[in-house]
């Protein structure tokens, strides 16, 4: 089939699970046809206005911003920056004349894709989570194609503008095979004799997920012989977590086990990470756990308590009420997780249960499946 230029918007962004969405919807739409023009439109100050442009694509920011839990001065500016963000929206699709709008969810995909609708550019929302917010929940009463990774979505959209896609990932992350893990092993200084337990915390971390592993180090790490670690702690909380590393070396805490583990504040080879891992110990956002399918990994999910309608606790449920993953609530993290963790990973029997579980889950290129159906609404 041969694929004719377009001209696309994406818009969205603020977290790193809306944006690699995006960008391989971005790759997979150059890939079909290099002559295609895509425009991002994400929010001023976010990290998709470093993120995107490193990638080679340009982006516009609005001013747009996010509602406060608290009372704060910021929430009372609210609503003159989405009357702004509406303003600027306009004048880019004016500009732009695009043949489609797609939102990844974000701040910046809510007023892109109203002022596009308003404008008469059809769009397509690409729901990442297996609970969709308020405003991807009023984008798609007026979306041509919502594109979700779970069952069950018609609590949230029309059914019959529902395909079901998965989340585009890295195209790096695969099922490992024998020479990837010999690859993974000499990469990380990894023992081949020994389990390994992969930790990940996101870029920026997650408190929860280090202060389960300092109490566990704390506590002489019980049950952690015989294993290796790979902490991902964050750029955020890489200061604490060293200072806490270094004395815990110096006062004797961790005992042998200590030398096992290596923390860093951002992991490089994801792949290879995901390749040398018997366990995953994750937060469950929605890219997350489609790189975990795909890898076909074994994983306790620890949900994030301070995400919109805690959509991360629906995400990771989907998983196990199959039988294809674990987890451990965020309050009971400290106490629970490393416990849970450590005899999962010798439970060889479980983890390979888990994996043959998890493998069904996986949609194969997700990428391609959206960017058939933007093909379908452009023509």
């Amino acid at each position: 089939m041969k694929y004719r230029k377009i001209r696309a918007i994406i818009s969205g962004g603020g977290t790193g699970g809306h944006i690699f969405p995006a960008l391989s919807i971005a790759n997979k739409l150059k890939e079909l046809n290099p002559e295609s023009e895509i425009l991002f439109v994400g929010a001023d100050g976010r990290m998709e206005m470093d993120r995107v442009p490193a990638a080679g694509y340009k982006i516009i920011g609005l001013p747009v911003a996010g509602l406060q839990r608290k009372l704060t001065l910021s929430n009372f500016a609210l609503p003159f920056k989405v009357i702004k963000s509406i303003r600027i929206a306009k004048k880019v699709i004016r500009e732009f004349k695009p043949d489609i709008a797609i939102g990844v969810g974000g701040y910046a995909s809510a007023p892109l894709l109203w002022a596009a609708g308003k404008l008469g550019v059809p769009t397509l929302i690409q729901e990442q989570n297996g609970f969709a917010g308020l405003t991807n929940k009023i984008l798609g009463k007026k979306a041509k194609c919502i594109c979700v990774a779970y069952e069950g979505m018609e609590r949230f959209f029309p059914a019959d503008r529902i395909v079901m896609t998965g989340n585009p990932i890295r195209k790096e992350i695969v099922p490992a095979t024998a020479q990837m893990k010999e690859e993974a092993h000499a990469f990380y200084g990894l023992s081949p004799e020994k389990k390994h337990l992969l930790i990940v915390g996101g870029s920026l971390g997650s408190g929860t997920l280090n202060n389960s592993m300092k109490k566990w180090i704390e506590d002489g790490c019980p049950g952690g012989e015989g294993i290796e670690i790979i902490w991902q702690c964050g750029k955020y909380y890489k200061p604490s977590v060293d200072a806490f590393m270094e004395e815990a070396r110096q006062n004797g805490k961790g005992g042998e086990v200590l030398g096992s583990i290596q923390h860093s504040d951002f992991i490089k080879r994801m792949d290879l990470a995901y390749a040398a891992a018997d366990v995953i110990i994750s937060r469950s956002g929605a890219s997350s756990i489609s790189e975990i399918c795909a890898a076909h990994k074994a994983a306790i999910f620890v949900p994030s308590p301070n995400v919109t309608e805690d959509h991360q606790t629906h995400n990771a449920m989907a998983l196990v009420r199959k039988d294809a993953g674990m987890m451990v609530k965020d309050v009971e993290a400290v106490e629970k997780l490393m416990t849970t963790a450590c005899a999962l990973i010798r439970d060889e029997e479980k983890i390979a249960q888990i994996e043959k579980n998890v493998a069904t889950l996986a949609l194969a290129d997700a990428a391609m499946t959206i960017a058939d159906e933007v093909y379908k609404i452009v023509r």
